[in-house]
């Protein structure tokens, strides 16, 4: 009795506990939640949430596979991520909290536009629980406008006109007040501005239809300018869409001497296509709106320049080409020089499941491309910055995945990405960036940085350390298989420990520490010999800047395989920075009419 009891009681503990005998807990075995959730789509990408309870030990994985529909193979994707809430009580994460269980979200990228798909979602526990989920999506495509349409005519004027031809609306407002869906506003050349002191603001209160939408288009036959009549400065807006309002397009217009070029608080569907802004402070202000108020503006190949100078003298400027919530939206080809911010998220609102992509910064006082305040399933990829405080930024993010994937950044004062602000769940893949001093900067002063993933970036600096991290705060991070050029010093991880090499990170088991970073050579890295900027101060022209690998790189087929991120790569492995040795430079800013 004295040997039976006490053996009893060790395999009650073990059984309880679960070691030893291949006996797992029950909370730590998955199973889905609800069904997946399909975000919206938009023209390359399809994003999808799935809430998974259990798995208290956190060692599920959810597989992804995609495929045009009724194509027989499947291609991997890239696995969802696991999200964990924002930390900061001012910036709670209710989408992201799952009582008992786990946030699971992910994008599928690289897609072709207004095409159907099949992703499949397969959840697996070492701990027990398997699912599969098969979702039928379809991408999104550029908006083009609906044939026949009614045909109006508009020019400057105050006031009365037929709209026809021979007899055009005289003025913007009388041609706002025959706003009606699926009518095509034709605006003249000449400016539209309104006589007299006053507010000076063009009130549209009409909404459009799906597949009827109202459109404002410049003629052709000379620049239409709609003119608030004062500077930047002049507070106001210039045009009013009332809140709410869809389907309303703006196109070959130029807006000028307002403080707020156009206002749609919680619009939908607004197209925002081939527009000049000059002598304003923000473009295009679109938030108030969530996920369910504010969905699909289309907003391409405009041209923003603003009035902010380089070097940065002032500290943080408003000039700002976008400023937006919600979800679905696509911001791209455009260009956004000489501001403070070429686009900035915001948080009255959240927004997800947006795309940024092949933008040109120039210019930008304090951030080039700002997620901040995202939710899920924030893209930017394929973006050029260049003479900026920082380039791109996440804070806060709400929990993510916010994907970073392929862009160029060149002469970041203060960090190529700043994840500032209680920043969660951002993942670096395959970008290439240029900095004066210290290649990567994180300091958030004792805010927490919580969920980051980082391979196949290139970090190159001019001098200073490679990675510097001033906050104690990094939470379950992982930074692996990134290169770094120009250093002295390696790395400070979690301001507290410092590295000197990466051999001495690897040893640490901190950062780099599975595959490792790989030290660069800056002056062999790059096919026309670009070296990383040696005076901040100095404005870097484009001419400056080539990113394309030199065959004999250390950078080349250095890089991990990222399903869906580098597929097709070249030679043994994917390459680290933005560009496979021997792709092109790719396109940037505004596209050719055709």
């Amino acid at each position: 009795m004295r040997t039976t009891m006490p053996y009893r009681l060790t395999l009650a503990a073990v059984a309880v506990l679960g070691l030893g005998l291949g006996l797992a807990r029950a909370e730590d075995t998955s199973a889905p939640l609800d069904e997946p959730f399909a975000e919206l789509p938009t023209v390359h990408c399809l994003g999808v949430r799935w809430k998974v309870k259990g798995d208290a030990n956190a060692n599920a994985e959810i597989a992804v596979g995609y495929r045009k529909a009724g194509a027989p193979d499947w291609k991997a994707g890239y696995p969802l991520f696991r999200t964990h809430p924002n930390p900061n009580p001012e910036n709670e994460s209710p989408a992201h909290t799952v009582a008992g269980g786990w946030m699971f979200a992910g994008s599928v990228v690289g897609l072709e536009g207004d095409t159907e798909y099949e992703v499949k979602l397969n959840l697996k526990d070492p701990d027990g629980g398997e699912a599969e989920k098969i979702l039928k999506m379809k991408t999104w495509k550029e908006p083009e406008a609906p044939k026949g349409l009614a045909e109006k005519h508009v020019a400057p004027g105050n006031g009365g006109g037929a709209g026809t031809k021979e007899d055009p609306f005289k003025g913007l407002d009388a041609a706002f007040a025959a706003a009606a869906p699926a009518t095509l506003f034709l605006l003249h050349a000449g400016k539209y501005a309104k006589e007299g002191a006053g507010e000076n603001t063009f009130e549209l209160n009409a909404t459009g239809e799906e597949g009827k939408p109202i459109i404002f288009r410049g003629a052709g036959d000379g620049e239409a300018i709609l003119d608030g009549g004062g500077t930047l400065e002049t507070d106001g807006r210039l045009v009013s869409l009332k809140d709410g309002i869809k389907h309303i397009w703006f196109e070959d217009l130029t807006f000028t001497g307002k403080s707020y070029a156009i206002v749609g608080h919680e619009c939908s569907n607004l197209v925002l296509r081939r527009c000049k802004f000059r002598n304003v402070t923000k473009g295009l202000t679109a938030h108030n709106g969530d996920y369910n108020k504010s969905q699909h503006h289309w907003i391409s190949d405009n041209d923003f320049v603003g009035p902010t100078t380089w070097p940065r003298t002032k500290g943080i400027e408003s000039f700002t080409m976008v400023y937006m919530t919600g979800g679905g939206h696509v911001v791209a080809y455009n260009k956004m020089y000489n501001v403070g911010d070429g686009l900035h998220g915001c948080g009255h609102g959240s927004w997800s499941a947006c795309d940024l992509y092949a933008n040109d910064m120039n210019i930008c006082t304090d951030d080039g491309l700002e997620t901040d305040h995202s939710d899920f399933n924030i893209r930017v990829w394929g973006n050029r910055v260049r003479n900026t405080a920082h380039g791109i930024t996440a804070q806060p993010s709400h929990g993510g995945p916010t994907y970073i994937w392929r862009n160029v950044i060149y002469s970041a004062t203060h960090s190529p990405f700043k994840l500032h602000n209680h920043t969660t769940g951002v993942l670096l893949f395959h970008n290439t960036t240029f900095k004066q001093k210290s290649a990567m900067v994180i300091q958030p002063a004792h805010e927490t940085v919580t969920n980051i993933v980082t391979r196949n970036n290139l970090f190159l600096t001019a001098g200073g350390s490679g990675l510097n991290v001033t906050t104690p705060n990094m939470r379950k991070c992982d930074f692996d298989s990134d290169g770094y050029g120009g250093f002295g010093t390696f790395a400070t991880w979690n301001a507290r420990k410092t590295y000197k090499t990466v051999e001495d990170a690897k040893a640490g088991g901190e950062i780099y520490c599975k595959i490792g970073a790989y030290v660069i050579d800056p002056k062999t890295c790059f096919l026309k010999g670009t070296l990383p900027p040696a005076d901040e101060n100095k404005e870097y022209s484009i001419e400056e800047m080539d990113w394309q690998l030199a065959e004999k790189s250390d950078a080349v087929d250095k890089g991990v395989v990222l399903p869906n991120f580098n597929d097709g790569f070249a030679g043994k492995a994917p390459d680290l920075g933005a560009l496979e040795f021997g792709a092109p430079m790719p396109h940037f800013g505004l596209r050719e009419r055709k």
